[in-house]
């Protein structure tokens, strides 16, 4: 199904409106074009594009909730959908956390989500794109493996109460692994951006080529607390996991690192370094986020953590509703304050010191503290008076990001990183930190 206009998405979710005899009717729908090229060994191994829709109903008859899904949009199938809807909501349970549907919201009159250039990408120019990167590798006598993928992307909800949202999107995104001849080194990088004009393939291409070459021959040095340079790529993967648990009900209920005995909560105290500033804004123009969050309220610009004191939790309707709080939604991605330093200057800043490209296979060790365990990969270098002095074998870790952003001694200029593992979009610093705990060494590459 082609990607619809904010007029087509009306008209379509009226029509299956006027289909519902709940008390209540909302329908949401997604709708995304994509492309994709992938190559591995040195050659490309597949090149694909996909078309996807999914139209979903919730019907409700008091606090009984049913919700259908249905990928067919004609007449009879978008019927069926809202009958299986309410079906479903007769034979649900009362639920106690139900809340009524949406009324009309206010948006803003434009989304900056959407970019033409990136919605005009096509096969030739994944193909060109990859071309390149593997130039590149093929110069370096390295073998990569990578992803290159755009999408177009719409999103639109409607209800009986009289809410209507909508907008549009589009994405390009970009990873690209290297690897020595021998298997011995590796090098990676990533990037993604709603505007394909930001996006330098053969840029980050080289970045990993310099890091799988750079990396051949690492050496063992002991576990322990080091000073470390994270690379946006490698803090990120912990941010988000901080970012994720600052859900106000979970620290209500003495669930998360936002909790304090007697049923308090952390809210308004000081638990990281001064410097630590993170934020989210939809149209901020070089990490813009859709408009509205999936119920329908409106995104706006929110400060969660100021000069490390945490100032906001994010709220599901019924948690804000019973302690008479706002209903704010969480990020769809997150800014974090930095300074003007390079990636080059930290290091040369740096005595004694780590540098970590990547970490990965990250997993939960403790919810209640943060701590989190993971490895080092594609790049760990170590650094001794101001320079990188030799690659070294890659370590398993045990780190929280609140101690972790206890532990800031600089912070750099931010850019625009993407989450190997969710996704997950930021605009964040390279961070340089002491006393990040390396606990065992690891044969990864």
């Amino acid at each position: 199904m082609p990607i619809l206009t904010q007029t087509e998405a009306q008209a379509l979710l009226k029509k299956v409106l006027a289909y519902s005899k709940a008390d209540q009717c909302e329908v949401n729908i997604y709708g995304k074009d994509a492309g994709n090229l992938r190559y591995a060994r040195n050659a490309v191994s597949t090149s694909g594009g996909n078309s996807s829709s999914t139209l979903a109903v919730s019907s409700a008859f008091g606090n009984k909730l049913g919700v259908a899904t249905i990928n067919e949009y004609d007449d009879a199938s978008l019927e069926k959908v809202v009958r299986r809807s309410e079906e479903l909501a007769r034979l649900a349970p009362e639920n106690p956390e139900f809340m009524p549907f949406l009324g009309p919201q206010e948006y803003a009159a434009t989304s900056p989500t959407f970019n033409k250039d990136t919605a005009a990408i096509d096969p030739k120019y994944r193909a060109d794109e990859v071309a390149k990167s593997l130039s590149i590798s093929k110069e370096n006598k390295l073998v990569a493996a990578g992803f290159l993928e755009n999408h177009v992307a719409y999103s639109a909800i409607m209800n009986t109460n009289g809410l209507f949202g909508y907008n549009t999107s589009t994405n390009v995104s970009f990873n690209v692994t290297l690897r020595t001849e021998d298997g011995t080194g590796s090098g990676y990088s990533t990037k993604a951006y709603n505007d394909v004009s930001k996006l330098d393939i053969s840029a980050a291409t080289r970045i990993a080529a310099q890091k799988a070459s750079g990396s051949k021959g690492a050496r063992a040095i002991e576990p322990g607390k080091y000073t470390v340079i994270l690379e946006p790529a490698a803090a990120l993967v912990l941010l988000e996991n901080m970012i994720g648990s600052m859900d106000a009900r979970s620290a209500d209920e003495g669930r998360s690192f936002l909790s304090s005995p007697g049923g308090k909560t952390k809210l308004g105290e000081k638990l990281m370094d001064e410097r630590v500033t993170i934020y989210s804004d939809p149209w901020n123009p070089e990490l813009p986020t859709s408009r509205l969050n999936g119920d329908g309220r409106p995104h706006e610009k929110v400060t969660w953590i100021d000069k490390g004191v945490m100032k906001n939790v994010y709220y599901s309707r019924f948690w804000a509703k019973k302690n008479n709080a706002k209903a704010l939604p969480g990020p769809d991605g997150f800014i974090m304050a930095g300074g003007d330093a390079t990636l080059e200057e930290l290091i040369k800043s740096t005595e004694k010191g780590i540098l970590v490209t990547r970490l990965w296979y990250i997993r939960e060790v403790d919810p209640q503290t943060l701590l989190y365990t993971g490895l080092t990969r594609d790049g760990t270098f170590y650094i001794e008076n101001g320079e990188i002095k030799f690659p070294v074998k890659n370590f398993r870790f045990n780190e929280s990001p609140i101690i972790m952003l206890n532990n800031v001694e600089a912070l750099g200029r931010p850019e625009r990183t993407v989450s190997g593992e969710s996704q997950q979009s930021a605009l964040i610093p390279p961070m340089k930190i002491r006393d990040f705990t390396f606990t065992s060494l690891s044969d990864a590459i």
